[in-house]
């Protein structure tokens, strides 16, 4: 029961699980969003998933909790009012710990958003993916200054 009370990104692989014979898909006016099992025993987008090498997962997690631990501190050295910036990071550090944590406990990590459109696929993806990604957007969108109360450094 406890598991189930971890992070969305936890829980998403085991839904799956249970349709996996099945592959849902929404078709919209231009792309189709499909629902399917992958798993992704690389790093982001799938580099490294078809390399196999020795202590791969080890190599990939050490990796992982090494950029998780520059981010967060990163995120720690920020000023209180730069609130922007700290949604962004916020976000990062919680796809990136997602994802690190079903990296350790199954080796690999449960893509199951496809979106396509025609014969071009875009990676599959995840939760943490998502989050990751959205996190970098508003990071990037802050340090343009898109916002008129970007986050600014003195």
């Amino acid at each position: 029961m406890a598991d189930d009370a971890l992070a969305t990104e936890a829980g998403a692989p085991r839904v799956v699980h249970h349709v996996r014979p099945r592959r849902l898909e929404i078709w919209l006016p231009i792309l189709i969003v499909a629902f399917d099992h992958v798993r992704n025993t690389g790093a982001a987008f799938g580099i490294l998933n078809t390399a196999d090498f020795p202590f791969k997962t080890v190599v990939i997690a050490v990796i992982a909790t090494a950029a998780l631990i520059g981010v967060g501190m990163y995120a720690a050295s920020l000023a209180h009012h730069q609130l922007v910036a700290r949604l962004g990071l916020a976000l990062i550090i919680g796809g990136a710990a997602g994802n690190l944590l079903d990296r350790v406990v199954s080796g690999s990590v449960v893509d199951f958003v496809d979106v396509y459109w025609r014969t071009y696929h875009f990676w599959a993806f995840n939760v943490a993916d998502s989050a990751i990604t959205i996190g970098v957007a508003i990071m990037i969108l802050d340090m343009l200054g898109t916002d008129s109360h970007a986050s600014k450094t003195l």
